[in-house]
């Protein structure tokens, strides 16, 4: 009879991935910091487990999106108060906090509950070059164009 293999803690061995944002289109970029932050590159890979690394994005001011969405994407949040609801289009997220824009997709990428709130603080985002994480050896990772 065959068992489902489920990581044990003493498994776990964690890595930081720097991904550089300059070019990349943002949802294959979200994609990758996603599945990484899963652990689903990983064979101990657990559904209910956090076996992920953590990611490090930086440059997410030269992003790149596809068709018209710079000025048709919007997002909207709600206070729950009568006229709460704020939008912003992504043209102006990304001119006032672009490393939100890229938090937001990979957030949404991730599951909802205790799992992806513990997963979604093992990212990183910075808007330049510079981070703050060089104590951590960050392995550099390539995403496809």
């Amino acid at each position: 009879m065959k068992k489902t293999y489920t990581a044990k803690p003493e498994d776990i061995k964690r890595k930081w991935y720097i991904i550089d944002a300059k070019g990349q289109i943002l949802g294959r970029l979200a994609v990758k910091a996603a599945a990484i932050l899963r652990g689903k590159h990983k064979p101990i890979f657990t559904p209910h487990l956090d076996t992920g690394d953590g990611v490090i994005v930086i440059n997410a001011r030269h992003i790149k999106v596809t068709g018209r969405k710079l000025k048709q994407k919007v997002y909207r949040r709600y206070s729950g108060y009568p006229g709460g609801l704020k939008e912003i289009k992504l043209e102006d997220l990304l001119a006032k906090k672009p490393a939100t824009v890229i938090h937001l997709a990979v957030e949404r990428m991730l599951p909802i509950g205790p799992l992806g709130r513990d997963l979604i603080k093992k990212l990183r985002v910075y808007t330049d070059e510079k981070h703050d994480l060089t104590g951590v050896k960050p392995l550099v990772l390539e995403v496809k164009k």
